[in-house]
């Protein structure tokens, strides 16, 4: 977990923003005992989790697809080719939507509005060579050529709701402290890292997510 208090804050205040005006259907299946607080979704959301990611056509149309998500500081981070279809849909119409499911355990749910952090023709995101670095990490150094084959970018959600089966809410979840073994495990390389900066990127390597050979689907 590399998020700020402040992230924290601006997190937990969205969850619960987004599930207080949710329809009643919603909030009948989705309530305080079947969700997961900020905290707790930072320490499940590690490594690459992949999304269903929706645009939408120049006709109106919706069209879906899969991309390998980064929840990094608070907010889904994804690539994708720059010739690909959705990075067209993406440069018109930027609003989009995810959802990242690991069966009936768990549902992440994001509506909101991407920021291209590699423009084509403008310099990237401030925060670009530190995202940089994670990526390349992750991926490898000589995957793409990171400058023209790749377009990254960051969902900023507008509605973010959290769906957490009994495997998620149980107390390994809700006292960190209480982590299973394989949890604790991921997180032990860059405890003290996390413990001093808080905003530092984790290393890439020390989480025992699949790895996918592109992020680019």
């Amino acid at each position: 977990m590399q998020e700020t208090p402040e992230e924290l804050a601006e997190l937990q205040a969205l969850l619960d923003a987004s599930l207080a005006r949710s329809t009643a259907h919603l909030r009948s299946i989705i309530n305080r005992e079947s969700t997961l607080t900020a905290e707790q979704l930072t320490r499940v959301l590690t490594g690459m989790c992949t999304l269903a990611l929706s645009t939408v056509t120049a006709c109106g149309e919706p069209r879906i697809s899969g991309v390998d998500g980064h929840f990094l500081h608070g907010k889904w981070h994804f690539g994708t080719a720059r010739s690909a279809a959705k990075a067209r849909h993406l440069a018109a119409r930027p609003a989009a939507s995810v959802a990242h499911l690991r069966g009936e355990d768990l549902g992440v749910f994001t509506h909101g509005t991407v920021e291209i952090l590699t423009p084509p023709d403008a310099e990237p995101a401030a925060d670009w060579p530190e995202l940089l670095a994670y990526f390349k990490s992750f991926y490898g150094e000589e995957m793409f050529d990171w400058d023209n084959d790749v377009v990254y970018y960051r969902l900023h959600p507008k509605w973010m709701t959290v769906y957490a089966g009994t495997t998620l809410t149980g107390p390994q979840v809700a006292q960190p402290a209480n982590a299973s073994a394989i949890d604790v495990a991921s997180r032990a390389p860059d405890s003290r890292a996390t413990q001093q900066n808080s905003s530092q990127l984790p290393t890439p390597s020390a989480v025992p997510c699949p790895k996918a050979a592109m992020p680019s689907r």
